[in-house]
Order: C-alpha cells, then sequence, then structure tokens
C-alpha cells in the first residue's frame, strides 16, 4: 500500500471544502485552505489546519487563478491538491500546472479532462465505445441559418448546446424553425460569455426525460467499477435541486447495462479517479449518453450512503498509486438516500438569490439517517461572490418512502434567519403525491408549479394538531407569568378551533371536539424548535366550550365587538385566541424583519405600558370573528395513533387600518402554509396596512405512532 499523502490543499471553498477537511483529517493528513477576501472567516478556513489568502472576492481574481494556488502549495508544503466541484476543477491547464511543479492531482489526467470536457469530442469517443448516444449532429454549428436546417434533418424538438457547457447554461430547446434560430443565437451568446466559447451543437431533445447519472470510481491500475445510479429529475431550469438513490425508475438489468456503458467509456480515455457519466432515459428505459463529469459531483453523498464508501477517501488513494480494495461484487447497494439542496434564495419571489448575514442558523441533528454538508455557521455571511448554498441536506431509509419521509421531518429542524431560503419549497417537493410515487422527469418542476411556487403548494396540515400545539406553545408561556388558562380558541383562517388544555410542565392532554391529543414535551419558551411526542384518540362528549356565535363571558361573546380582532392577551377569566394569518382579514403591506422588540413595541410588558392590560383588544378592522362558523373538528379513527409533524410560526404584529385609530397589536400562530399566505398578502396588501414582524419562533411537533418517545429538544 503506497504511503498516503503528508498535506493537501483544497482548491476550493464552502461545503465541499469542509467535507474534503473532514475525510483527511479522519485519515491523518494535514489541509490547507484557500480564501478570498470574501471568505477570511469562512468556516473552511477555520477548519483547516493552514489558510492561504490568495486574493480579491472574485472568483476570476482568486479561486481561478491556477499560479496562485501553485504558489500557495508551495508556501505550505502541500504534496496534493483536492480541486472540489466547479472552479479549476474541470480545467486541464490546472492539473499541468500541478504536475509540473511536482504536485499531485486528486482527479483524473489532463487528457482524460480534455476529451470529456468538449462535449461534442466526447460524444464521438462515446460512440466509439459502443455508449448509446441522442441523435444529432456532432460538429460545431457555423451560423443560425445552418441551425434550422441541421434542426429540420435531426426531427423537432431539438436541444442546441454549448459544446464547453454545463450547469445548464448554453441550452434551449426548439421546437420549430423560429425557436431554432433565436436559440442558436441565445445559447452561443451565452456560451461565449460563460465559458468563453461560442461552440453549440444539435441533438434530439428526448421528451418526458429523466437524468439518471452513473458514479463511477476507477484507478491507475486499470480498475474501474460502477458504485450504482443517482437519480437527479428534479431540476429548475436544468438545475439539480432534489437527488437521490437509487433511481426509482430503473430496474437490474437497465442499471446494469448503464453502468457497464460507462465504464466503457471511462476506460477508453484510461480515466482514474471519481467521476460520473451521465444519461437522459426516456419513457421506455431507452437510455442515452449525455456527458461526463471528471470530478466529484455535488450530489455524491447519496451514494455514499447506499454503498458505505466515502468517495473522497478514494480519489485520495488512487491519487497516493493504490489500487481499489474491491471488486464490482463488493459494491452494496444498501436502503435509499435522498439529497435536497438548500439555498439562500427565495421561493416566493422566482428564486431570487438571498445574501447576507445567517442571524440564526440551526440544522438537523446528524445520525444514521441525517447528514447535512454545510460551509456556514450562525453569524456568518452568504456572500453575493458565490454560489449561495447554505447546505446539502441528505436522509437515508431503508426504503425511498422512508428516506423521504426523514427528509421532511429534517428540512423542519433547519432554522434559519438573516436570509431568506427554500425550505418551504423543498418540504412541498418532498410532500408532492407524484414525487413520492416517483414518477419523475426533468420537466416535473414546471409542470407541477406552474406560474412558479406559492403558499398554496405547501403541505397542508392537521389543523386539530396545529391547534394543538398552538395552546401548548402558549400554554408553557403563560407558566411563566403564573397563568393557567385551560380554555383556548385557535383561529384558522377565520375558523375558531375551540379547545381545551390541560396538565403541565413537560405532560400535556389537548382536547378538541371528540379528539384527545396527548403531548409529551421538554421544549421551553425561547427554543427555536418545538420536539414533542404524543398520541391522538377521539373523546366524545366534548362541547366546544368556548366561543360559539358570542357567549358571554368568553372573548368573543357580547364584549366583541364586530369587526374587532379576539385580543391573544385577553385577561383572566378569558378565553386565549390565538390568531392565524387570514388573508381576507388583516391584508398585510409588508412584512419587516426587526427582531424581538422592533421598534419598542413588542412583548406583554409593553402592551401593558400601552393601555391593553384590561384585555380588549383595539385592532379594530382586523377581522370579524364574532361571525365565524362553529369550530369543525378533524376525524380520526377511534384509538388510532397519527403521525404529524407541523410547524409554525409565532408573528407579533402592529395592524394599522383606516377604521382604527392608530395602531394596534394582535398575535398570530400560523403553520408553515399560513404564513407563506400571510408573506403573499403583505406583498399584494394596500398601503394602509403594516405589519411589523417581532417575533418568529417555527415549532415542530412530531407525533408518533408509538406514544410517549422523547427526543431532546434542539
Amino acid at each position: 500500500m503506497s504511503k498516503l499523502f503528508d498535506k493537501i490543499l483544497i482548491a476550493n471553498r464552502g461545503e465541499i471544502a469542509c467535507r474534503v477537511i473532514r475525510t483527511a483529517k479522519r485519515l491523518g493528513i494535514k489541509t490547507v485552505a484557500v480564501y478570498s477576501e470574501a471568505d477570511a472567516d469562512a468556516l473552511h478556513v477555520r477548519q483547516a489546519d493552514e489558510a492561504v489568502f490568495i486574493g480579491p472576492a472574485p472568483a476570476t481574481q482568486s479561486y481561478l487563478l491556477i499560479d496562485r494556488i501553485v504558489e500557495a502549495c508551495k508556501k505550505t508544503g502541500a504534496q496534493a491538491v483536492h480541486p472540489g466541484y466547479g472552479f479549476l476543477s474541470e480545467k486541464q491547464e490546472f492539473q499541468k500546472a500541478l504536475a509540473a511543479a511536482g504536485i499531485a492531482f486528486i482527479g483524473p489526467d489532463a487528457h482524460a479532462i480534455y476529451a470529456m470536457g468538449d462535449k461534442i469530442e466526447s460524444k464521438k469517443l462515446a460512440q466509439a465505445a459502443g455508449v448509446s448516444t441522442v441523435p444529432g449532429y456532432l460538429a460545431a454549428i457555423p451560423n443560425a441559418d445552418e441551425a434550422v436546417k441541421i434542426a429540420n434533418k435531426v426531427g423537432y424538438p431539438v436541444m442546441i448546446k454549448a459544446s464547453a457547457g454545463g450547469g445548464g447554461k448554453g441550452m434551449r430547446i426548439a421546437y420549430n424553425d423560429t425557436e431554432a434560430k433565436e436559440g442558436f443565437v441565445s445559447a452561443t451568446s451565452e456560451a461565449k460569455s460563460s465559458f468563453a466559447d461560442d461552440r453549440v451543437f444539435i441533438e434530439k431533445y428526448v421528451e418526458e426525460p429523466r437524468h439518471i447519472e452513473i458514479q463511477l470510481i476507477a484507478d491507475g491500475h486499470g480498475n474501474c467499477l460502477y458504485l450504482w445510479e443517482r437519480e437527479c429529475s428534479i431540476q429548475r431550469r436544468h438545475q439539480k435541486v432534489i437527488e437521490e438513490a437509487p433511481s426509482p425508475f430503473l430496474d437490474a438489468k437497465t442499471r446494469q447495462a448503464m453502468g457497464e456503458q460507462a465504464v466503457a467509456l471511462a476506460k477508453a480515455v484510461q480515466y482514474k479517479s471519481a467521476g460520473t457519466v451521465e444519461f437522459i432515459v426516456d419513457k421506455d428505459r431507452n437510455f442515452y449518453f449525455l456527458e461526463m463529469n471528471t470530478r466529484l459531483q455535488v450530489e455524491h453523498p447519496v451514494t455514499e450512503l447506499i454503498t458505505g464508501l466515502d468517495l473522497v477517501e478514494l480519489m485520495i488513494r488512487v491519487a497516493a498509486g493504490e489500487k481499489l480494495p474491491f471488486k464490482q461484487k463488493d459494491v452494496k447497494l444498501d436502503g435509499w438516500a435522498v439529497e435536497a439542496r438548500v439555498y439562500a434564495e427565495d421561493p416566493f419571489r422566482n428564486f431570487l438569490p438571498s445574501t447576507g448575514r445567517l442571524i440564526k442558523y440551526r440544522e438537523p441533528e446528524p445520525g444514521s439517517d441525517v447528514r447535512v454538508d454545510t460551509g456556514v455557521y450562525e453569524g456568518g455571511e452568504i456572500s453575493m461572490f458565490y454560489d449561495p448554498m447554505i447546505a446539502k441536506l441528505c436522509t437515508y431509509g431503508k426504503t425511498r418512502i422512508a428516506a423521504i419521509d426523514r427528509m421532511r421531518r429534517a428540512l423542519d429542524e433547519f432554522y434559519v434567519r438573516g436570509v431568506s431560503h427554500n425550505v418551504p419549497f423543498l418540504a412541498a417537493l418532498m410532500a408532492h403525491p407524484r414525487f413520492r410515487e416517483g414518477r419523475l422527469t426533468t420537466n416535473f418542476i414546471a409542470e407541477e408549479f406552474k406560474g412558479g411556487f406559492t403558499a398554496k403548494h405547501l403541505p397542508p396540515r392537521d389543523p386539530a394538531v396545529l391547534g394543538a400545539v398552538a395552546a401548548v406553545v402558549e400554554r408553557r408561556r403563560d407558566e411563566r407569568s403564573g397563568l393557567s388558562l385551560d380554555d383556548r380558541v385557535v383561529m384558522l383562517n377565520r375558523a375558531p378551533l375551540a379547545l381545551t388544555i390541560t396538565g403541565k410542565e413537560s405532560d400535556f392532554v389537548v382536547a378538541v371536539g371528540d379528539r384527545r391529543i396527548h403531548i409529551e414535551t421538554d421544549w421551553v419558551p425561547g427554543e427555536p424548535l418545538f420536539h414533542g411526542h404524543g398520541r391522538a384518540d377521539r373523546r366524545r362528549g366534548l362541547g366546544l366550550a368556548a366561543v360559539q356565535r358570542g357567549r358571554p363571558g368568553r372573548g368573543a361573546g357580547a364584549d366583541a365587538a364586530p369587526g374587532r380582532a379576539l385580543c391573544p392577551d385577553a385577561g383572566e377569566g378569558r378565553t386565549r385566541h390565538l390568531e392565524v394569518p387570514a388573508v381576507a382579514d388583516a391584508r398585510p403591506a409588508r412584512v419587516g424583519r426587526r427582531g424581538r422588540r422592533a421598534g419598542g413595541q413588542g412583548g406583554r410588558a409593553a402592551r401593558r405600558r400601552r393601555g391593553d392590560e384590561d384585555g380588549e383588544c383595539p385592532a379594530r378592522g382586523a377581522g370579524r370573528h364574532d361571525q365565524d362558523p362553529p369550530c369543525q373538528g378533524g376525524r380520526q379513527p377511534q384509538g388510532r395513533p397519527e403521525d404529524h409533524r407541523v410547524r409554525l410560526s409565532r408573528w407579533h404584529c402592529r395592524l394599522a387600518s383606516p377604521s382604527a385609530a392608530g395602531s394596534s397589536e394582535a398575535l398570530i400562530v400560523g403553520d408553515e402554509s399560513a404564513v407563506g399566505r400571510m408573506i403573499e398578502a403583505c406583498r399584494r396588501g394596500p398601503p394602509f396596512a403594516r405589519v411589523d414582524e417581532i417575533d418568529v419562533d417555527p415549532v415542530d411537533l412530531d407525533i408518533l405512532p408509538e406514544g410517549f418517545i422523547r427526543l431532546p429538544t434542539v
């Protein structure tokens, strides 16, 4: 066995740099990070043994400068370089420069990078190696008129693609001559600006396609193995969003055929290290070579989870001259893994990138079924200069549905404040029936989220469980002030949900209609995530107990005037009302992010100073709850346990409207869907309304079928 390196340099940043550092440390190898001005305090810099400054924030002046990386290696004595993905990872000039300096490149040789990096040449090589390829014209097209002629010969629809492209750039679909001409112009322009190479070619566009790729690992001794496939069909604008392994579509025969063809292509270019061969697969399981990525893929963790292999370790060992320690028959395929890319972007605003400081950042607790690869930390920055990825979240299960369900729970455990994020969108994907059934194509998002992502796409929640969680949260808050109100009403979009709560400290029973929901939790106010466990069953004979069309002495009764919002801080003896945003009622114009006591308006103490201690809520015009219909409890089979997980957000708002003098306050408690609707209403609302968010607490409840099994709070 060859001696491994003493020190390696990672020519990258963010989560992939941290990922490589983690394996290197486990192997006893010292690590060197490189960083730009924008990354001086980045996580990969903190985790490495050494760090070298390489230039200003723009990548063209730092991470893409080959001479700076080589100089950093010489300065620190690094014997090898891991390029990660992106930046210089697929630049043959980089590998050559390192070789000239006597520094090992943890990746393939320059000739393999060159051969597979050009899409036209790689397709010619694939055909020669007996790999299935998409019909098309494999030569650079000189002009738009020629593009139209070729498209007619191939047959519409066609895909116009940049020869040096990647990441969805320089790609256009054309269904007719006009689109072919326009697509050629836009594809060549984008290719030139992105890759300094405006060559494009045309191939047949496969309709209802799936994007499925084969992971390879090869050494320098003639051994090349395939490590099964990854399904990457969930894409937005040709960018991968969700990946999983294995594919829910392939059968054993197709899987083997794709793996063997991928190996044949790799051997044709004497490939060594980790690499990925991507295929397009049609509805009949016919597959066609797309491209080969001569680097570690973003989505490699799902392969590691189902095989038990560490791809970074294998890359390091191969670069050090070692043989692969196993054969094809030894590669296991155990269970299922799913990866979701958590980005700093606003899905409600057409995925507009979001930059700034991570005021709060907590991630799911890692374990055997949860893995988080990240390059950020609480208090760190999401920079405008680089990819806005926050983390890659991976979950594992023995079955596909188990992995998906674990992903849904893990997504709820993220707590991100300071920047927008796409967690609601990822949660909606995990809950989508078509996704859960495995009926995927690369058009999935375009077909299922026409017009963009909105709050209506968020998964529905059980109102009874949602109300029970809200009641427990408020009960725990009230315990600090000595209150103990049993009867409460949660307003779910103008529908009152009356309930009664008993218990204290960690054990509660919430009666909702004819149901009893038992909740055990060690959550305390101030914790951003609520973890509880419980059981739901039916109970007969329980009345609504609180609000029904103006019952005296209960907050919505004789003292609740039409148009008045029910006050969340009613005095002793009144029913507590917890508002969920009703879009047609408050209609706020905007939501600000101002912290817990923005503008000095927050908290019970502030409300008492303004004279609200008598329990009357002056937020007139915010709703007409005296006309609400009776509570509708959920339906649940007798004695059957439930499995739920919900997320709440506490919104403390100042409301202003023409029907009220000045402004007033109301407490809003809603699930993720309700909060999403409120945000949308804020953006559409009239100018006379204003909402200031001063207290937002995501709340998670996990009710397990087996009863009172406790998980620690975050």
